[in-house]
């Protein structure tokens, strides 16, 4: 790994080059928790959940998903066939959506205040459901939507591209007109960093529990 590349501690000023900070979102952002979706799936049958997604481990059906390649009613019915239980449609969206916790108000304020330094985007690895759910959940709390608080936001199912794959950090690099030696990916799972690392694009790993408040801004 070459200096470039080299992944900035947690605690250390980000370089004065910086020019452009690209956030993830579950983690970073909002608060969530896979043990939660695991634990409503567990508790209407479908105990062998963890198989086929975690945050770290994904197969076909939830790559497909998050990638935009099916719509929410394929998806749901998938989960159902793959559960082999009679689980309803409500109570797949619910168990699915159980992950969503809240935007804690003091990050929302470090990227209002980042606005003023640094040009913010957006990366997420997400899927129709989710993303119609956080929203609500960041407009009830706000008034605003995440696209309030960046200058342009990607998500997997709308790119049909994934991190960690270079394809979709070169979009965000492409379309913005961003130079990768001036920008910075900050993400709490580190193994989505090989493709923005590829390409020259400073990485951060947000360890838990830290939290972007606590980095040296």
């Amino acid at each position: 790994m070459s200096e470039s590349q080299q992944p900035i501690a947690n605690a250390q000023r980000l370089p004065a080059h910086i020019r452009n900070i690209i956030f993830d979102l579950g983690g970073v952002i909002m608060n969530i928790d896979f043990k939660l979706t695991e634990a409503a799936f567990n508790k209407l049958g479908f105990t062998n959940y963890r198989e086929f997604m975690t945050q770290f481990h994904i197969t076909p059906l939830f790559e497909a998903y998050e990638t935009g390649k099916i719509g929410d009613a394929t998806f749901i019915k998938g989960v159902q066939e793959l559960s082999g239980l009679n689980i309803t449609e409500e109570e797949v969206v619910e168990a699915w959506n159980a992950l969503l916790l809240d935007f804690p108000p003091e990050r929302l304020a470090l990227l209002e205040s980042l606005q003023q330094r640094y040009r913010l985007f957006l990366l997420s690895n997400t899927n129709a459901l989710h993303y119609a759910a956080f929203q609500d959940k960041l407009h009830a709390q706000t008034g605003k939507l995440l696209e309030d608080y960046f200058e342009k936001t990607y998500y997997s199912h709308t790119t049909q591209l994934r991190k960690p794959h270079a394809a979709i950090y070169q979009l965000v690099l492409d379309e913005n007109d961003l130079r990768a030696a001036d920008t910075l990916f900050i993400d709490d799972t580190a193994s989505n960093f090989s493709g923005a690392e590829s390409l020259g694009i400073k990485t951060l790993h947000l360890k838990p529990p830290v939290q972007i408040t606590e980095l040296a801004w």
